[in-house]
């Protein structure tokens, strides 16, 4: 089997650390060569719903994940690979610090041959700038940092005294100086979503303009991209893992998606998967609407519920045809604030309370500080499937759990997993190609509390088989 190739110029910011300003770059980046009429996609490192929205305003195309532990290699290099068909360049967002987590920036551009620029904040240092860019480049064999963006800096003399303190081999690639009218306004989860700011293409051109003037913007060199080979069932890509799936399962299905300012955490990829396994999509808002659209499933992604607690509470209309959908014993999905909405009260940060949709019993309410944070995974009956939480708020759902999804290494996250009439409830965002078998079940509504018991108990009774041979 031969190997195809895609070359496409690439560029992978990174940090030293959270809150350096990578988004804002990125998205500035990305704004000012889709006006120099280049085609850019953009991906960000990692689990986030937030940032890429921003990358999809500034280039006019899908932004999409690239994480090594929720969706393994195969589909990052799938995307990747797709990305640099057509595209004329492609950045990525790298998360967090560069070395940090083991998942983290520098693996991941250095397993797809990506070159590295830094964004470090210098508001507050003059040669100790050098030292980071030094131990960024240096820190592991495997980096290639071929350059640096100092980032907030006070003058073009504190930007000469920067640039002095690198070692020749890493390139000085601007100075961005310190605006007010580039901070973004933020709230719990991350940056205040895109869709809900104003003149947010405004910003962008102007934050575009001043990356230009400041920072030195060539193209890249073009680096090869592989394709992933599937074997065949090309309708499925970028997902090898759903190869087996040839019949489509999900085919006549309609799956009504939740989708507004309050339910927007979704990733492009799983609505990609439920289209490649035969269903049709059809988004509604809990916000607006009078009720959820004729479907045989449902699709409650999370989002910022507690925000529009009186919309959602006063939307009677719509909670009555998502209760009387779930009462029905129609499949159903939800997740983190999809699963708050489903509960009968949700309460806010300052206490003010409503009735949410009452189809699961119990009660949620935010809190001051982060409550879950991480990579999960978790044991359905026979299958494993992957996902993140991250939420402030604490819920008593009164249910039986079916299983706990639970994070690997020493931090052990849990969240509870519940199955309650063919609804699926939890805090954690699923990435559905993580186990398109459990998903194609859950859609159809044959995932029972009594097929998970038993596939429980075989594997169980096969491991204990399997300790007295």
């Amino acid at each position: 089997m031969s190997t195809k190739l895609a070359r496409c110029p690439a560029l992978f910011i990174t940090a030293p650390s959270s809150d350096s300003g990578k988004t804002t770059l990125v998205a500035a980046m990305a704004r000012y060569w889709r006006n120099q009429g280049k085609k850019v996609r953009v991906f960000k490192t990692g689990p986030d719903f937030i940032d890429p929205i921003f990358h999809e305003f500034a280039s006019g195309h899908a932004a999409h994940q690239l994480d090594l532990g929720m969706m393994g290699g195969s589909i990052c290099r799938q995307h990747l690979y797709q990305a640099a068909i057509d595209a004329d360049l492609i950045l990525v967002e790298g998360v967090m610090g560069m070395f940090d987590g083991n998942n983290n920036s520098a693996s991941l551009a250095s397993k797809f041959g990506i070159p590295m620029l830094a964004v470090i904040p210098a508001d507050k240092m003059a040669q100790t700038f050098g030292a980071i860019a030094y131990g960024l480049a240096n820190y592991q064999p495997n980096v290639n940092l071929f350059g640096v963006i100092a980032n907030y800096v006070g003058s073009p003399g504190h930007a000469l005294m920067l640039k002095d303190s690198l070692q020749d081999d890493i390139a000085f690639c601007g100075a961005m100086p310190r605006d007010s009218r580039f901070a973004l306004p933020e709230r719990h989860l991350g940056l205040v979503q895109a869709q809900e700011i104003e003149s947010l293409d405004e910003w962008l051109d102007y934050a575009a303009n001043v990356v230009a003037e400041h920072c030195e913007l060539p193209l890249p060199e073009a680096i090869s991209f592989t394709e992933e080979q599937t074997e065949g069932c090309a309708f499925l890509s970028p997902f090898p893992k759903a190869k087996l799936l040839v019949e489509q399962p999900l085919t006549g299905q309609t799956i009504a998606v939740a989708k507004d300012a309050a339910f927007s955490f979704i990733y492009h990829d799983n609505i990609t998967l439920l289209q490649a396994l035969g269903a049709k999509v059809s988004y509604f808002s809990p916000l607006k609407d009078q009720a959820m659209p004729k479907a045989d499933s449902l699709y409650l992604p999370g989002g910022y519920p507690e925000l529009y607690l009186s919309e959602l509470a006063n939307n009677s209309s719509m909670s009555d045809s998502i209760k009387h959908h779930i009462d029905n014993g129609k499949p159903t999905l939800a997740e983190c604030g999809g699963m708050l909405y489903l509960l009968q009260t949700l309460t806010n940060k300052i206490g003010q309370t409503a009735n949410m949709v009452g189809a699961l019993p119990g009660k949620a309410t935010m809190q001051a500080s982060l409550q879950g944070l991480g990579m999960l995974s978790a044991n359905i009956g026979k299958f494993c499937i992957t996902g993140h939480c991250f939420h402030y708020s604490k819920s008593n759902v009164e249910l039986p759990s079916i299983a706990i999804a639970s994070q690997a290494g020493k931090t052990q996250m849990e969240e509870k997993v519940f199955l309650h009439k063919n609804t699926l409830a939890s805090y954690v965002h699923w990435y559905l190609p993580s186990c398109p078998q459990l998903v194609s079940l859950l859609f159809l509504g044959k995932l029972s509390t009594d097929s998970i018991r038993t596939a429980k108990a075989t594997k169980l009774v096969t491991q204990q088989q399997g300790d007295f041979q």
